[in-house]
């Protein structure tokens, strides 16, 4: 499976659906568990390294990600956590100024079967424009593969 990324004509914002097999609670702890984060988040070969995350409405989060001697750090906060909605900021440190509102909504499809839907609100069209050229989908759909490896052995 690969994630269908969209860019919205109207306003800059990037949505991304994608279908897993797993109940919403699976992916909601997927998401706002550090630990499990860490290991699916990400294109391959990213080490991923948690340095805050207090998952509740107002906490805040850093990560590190590592590869080939590079290092990316990531940070936001925790605006409101539901039971089937993250909402979120998101800001890749080396842009500080590039802050996107995420929202995060996972549908039950029954049968254990779970669908994303998620929105990055972005301060521009050129921002928005700048995240889709940056080869998001290469990290988003082999992040995604990792999750689907760590659902099918829960």
């Amino acid at each position: 499976m690969t994630a269908t990324i969209t860019a919205d004509d109207r306003l800059p914002v990037i949505r991304i659906t994608r279908d897993f097999t797993g109940t919403v609670e699976q992916l909601m702890s997927a998401h706002l568990d550090p630990d499990l984060f860490a290991r699916w988040v990400g294109p391959d070969g990213m080490d991923t390294r948690i340095g805050t995350w207090d998952a509740r409405d107002g906490g805040e989060w850093r990560y590190t990600a590592h590869r080939d001697g590079e290092v990316y750090s990531f940070r936001g906060c925790f605006h409101r956590i539901g039971a089937d909605t993250i909402v979120q900021t998101f800001t890749w440190e080396g842009m500080p100024e590039d802050v996107s509102l995420e929202t995060l909504r996972f549908e039950d499809l029954g049968d254990g079967r779970t669908r994303l839907h998620a929105q990055s609100l972005v301060d521009s069209f050129e921002g928005r424009d700048a995240w889709l050229r940056s080869g998001m989908e290469t990290g988003v759909d082999q992040g995604y593969a990792k999750l689907d490896a760590l659902l099918a052995a829960a």
